[in-house]
């Protein structure tokens, strides 16, 4: 009775193809908005997560000056040698550590020159932020020691500066200082705030320090933690220690903050997702229109066929056939409808993430819940009609015209 009951449902919808094409759509606009902008939003939430793990895994980032803006927020004096040392003797859980030292400024080769920014390094901070030299090598231990003035530029400094060139063996000033260029870094891309990673020039840091800087301050040190569990456990005992060092008093500002880029990556992905949610319960609107559109449809198909419904009725069907063969038809539309959305919503998503440079995350908990939300609307939007087609009465049915 089942399969009899859906053929003839499907004969009904072919029998008025375009009506139930327009009717399918608003089933199909909301199913495909669904889907399309959670599908934006995982890729949108993907991309902070990539982005934020490009600068660093397990990363914490210490710096000088509070983290609070506003009147109360103090600048902190740089931080010094015996301070890293410090850290790197007496706080447990770190796997790497990086000093570094930063200063803006124009670099020139020739006639050509590029505002970017140099940064005093150590070895660690190559695995720290997770660079890798694509082309030369990395610094030498009597380079890094005697602080001889070499250099390794990211891509968007090659570019600007050599033209396609190889740049190994050339020479950059930076400032007054000419600098030999011994690598090129592996591209990076844009960081998760905007910035871009291969906007950058490295030397040794005690070359940074002599030569550029024309002191021994430490702008950053950078920490890699063993593993992602402690972190907050590492970034206590950093925060304890230069307390001390500072001599901060209990209750006072600190003039240093300790940013943990996992806590960066969760907020900025709870951001997303939130804002995920609320589009997505934007787009589910569109469904419920849909379901609107099924129901006055239905309507519309039990006053045509009042005579057919009065004479299955007086031939003795029963009035929950006539109520499952209408149930079935608009759920047959919704269906249809359905299958649709997912392949539009898909479709809509992938070129909407190409053009964003998005990831392209599909996932299948939302594609079985738009489906099934669809089946839904067909049984919730459907049901009113069917029981007004079973409800007839076979003689008033059949006087019909």
């Amino acid at each position: 009775m089942l399969w009899a009951t859906l053929v003839m449902s499907v004969r009904e919808v072919r029998k008025n193809a375009l009506r139930s094409f327009l009717t399918m759509l608003g089933i199909m606009i909301g199913v495909g908005a669904v889907i399309a902008m959670v599908t934006i939003g995982e890729g949108a939430t993907q991309k902070v997560r990539s982005d934020v793990g490009a600068l660093g895994e397990n990363m914490l980032v210490v710096s000088p000056g509070a983290a609070r803006r506003g009147p109360e927020r103090t600048a902190g004096n740089p931080f010094q040698k015996e301070d890293v040392e410090a850290i790197e003797r007496e706080v447990t859980g770190i796997k790497a550590l990086s000093p570094t030292a930063q200063s803006s400024t124009t670099v020139v080769v020739g006639n050509q020159n590029w505002p970017t920014s140099v940064i005093g390094v150590d070895d660690g901070y190559f695995e720290v932020r997770g660079y890798k030299v694509e082309l030369g090598r990395s610094f030498s231990e009597v380079e890094a020691a005697s602080g001889t003035p070499v250099c390794i530029i990211g891509k968007t400094v090659r570019d600007n500066l050599f033209a396609g060139a190889m740049p190994m063996g050339q020479r950059i000033r930076v400032k007054q200082v000419s600098c030999l260029v011994v690598g090129v870094l592996a591209s990076k891309g844009q960081a998760a705030m905007g910035g871009d990673q291969d906007d950058v020039v490295l030397m040794p840091l005690r070359a940074f320090q002599r030569r550029i800087a024309g002191n021994n301050n430490i702008s950053s040190v950078y920490l890699q933690v063993e593993n992602a569990q402690m972190t907050s456990s590492v970034q206590a005992q950093v925060e304890d220690l230069l307390r001390e060092r500072r001599r901060i008093q209990p209750g006072g500002v600190d003039d240093f903050n300790v940013r943990n880029m996992q806590e960066i990556a969760d907020t900025m992905s709870s951001v997303t997702a939130s804002m995920t949610g609320l589009l997505g319960g934007i787009a589910a609107v569109s469904l419920l229109v849909g379901g609107i559109g099924i129901m006055n449809i239905m309507l519309v198909s039990v006053t045509e066929r009042t005579r057919e419904v009065g004479t299955r009725l007086a031939i003795g069907a029963l009035a929950s056939e006539v109520l499952l063969q209408f149930l079935v038809e608009a759920v047959v539309l919704a269906l249809l409808g359905g299958i649709l959305g997912i392949l539009f919503g898909l479709s809509l998503s992938y070129a909407a993430t190409q053009s964003l440079s998005l990831p392209f995350v599909i996932s299948p908990g939302t594609v079985a819940g738009a489906f099934a939300f669809s089946a839904a609307v067909g049984v919730i939007f459907g049901y009113l009609p069917a029981r007004k087609a079973a409800r007839l009465n076979p003689i008033e049915a059949l006087r019909h015209e």
